[in-house]
Parts: C-alpha cells; structure tokens; sequence
C-alpha cells in the first residue's frame, strides 16, 4: 500500500490492514517516527504475548504530519491474558496514559472501554476526525503475523 491521504493529511475511510513491514516502509521515514515505531514494536510484542490478536493504530502518526507527538492504539480484548501483559498498558487514566507514553511513546486503549467525551467505543472514536466529525482511515495490525 501506497498510503493516499485525503486534503486534510487522513487515510480514506475504513480500516486498512497492514503488515509491519508495510508500517514501517509506510511511516518510518524520519528519526522521530522511526522512535515512535521502536515503542510501538515493543507494545505490540507485549500484547501478542499476552494473546492480542488485533490492535488498530490511529492518531497524527497515521497522517501526513511529520512529526506526530505520538500514535494512539486500540486493541480486542477477547483471548487476552491480563496476567501476561505489561500493568502499565492496562492503566487507561491521565497517569497512565502518561507512563505508557514514557515507555512506549503512545497509548493504548481496550476496544471494550468508552471515549468518555463522544460516548463511542474506541474503535468508533478512531475513524472520527475530532475536529470535522467526518469518517477517518486507521490500520489494523494482526499480530499473528507480527514478529
């Protein structure tokens, strides 16, 4: 995939899969990214160990800015063993969200919580562009096929 954005930096609507090596081609391209995908890796191992078969990656990493602060990730909770997972992305609060941004540079929320400010589950709240409303691109990345 030759990633097209829309005028506004976005991924047309819908949920486009990707393998890893896609992502990293796709948006590896600088420094910064390639820092933000280093942490992003090392999550992705820590959920697929804890039996995550899915998470969806959203936020201005997915754009066309060059610089995104960081990613924001959803995952499925089903077939995932909580005692295996790192504690820190199982903390979805101001502080945690916090020390998942320290150790893996992005944030990580369950698919089965709620985005408290629209009300939508984050796998809703993702394809939304918070600033038109209109439907927005995300990646999904199965990690039976990462690492």
């Amino acid at each position: 995939m030759s990633a097209q954005f829309d005028d506004r930096g976005n991924l047309p609507a819908g949920i486009h899969q990707l393998s890893w090596d896609e992502i990293l081609q796709e948006y590896g391209y600088n420094f910064h990214r390639n820092k933000l995908l280093r942490g992003l890796n090392a999550a992705l191992l820590q959920f697929k160990h804890a039996g995550c078969k899915i998470i969806y990656l959203d936020g201005s990493f997915v754009t066309t800015k060059k610089f995104p602060n960081d990613y924001d990730c959803c995952w499925i909770t089903d077939g995932v063993d909580p005692n295996l997972l790192d504690w820190i992305l199982q903390k979805y609060d101001r502080i945690g969200r916090k020390l998942q941004k320290i150790k893996y540079f992005g944030e990580f929320f369950p698919n089965n919580i709620i985005e408290k400010s629209t009300g939508s589950p984050f796998l809703d709240f993702f394809q939304k562009d918070s600033e038109t409303d209109e439907r927005k691109g995300i990646l999904e990345i199965d990690l039976e096929r990462f690492g």
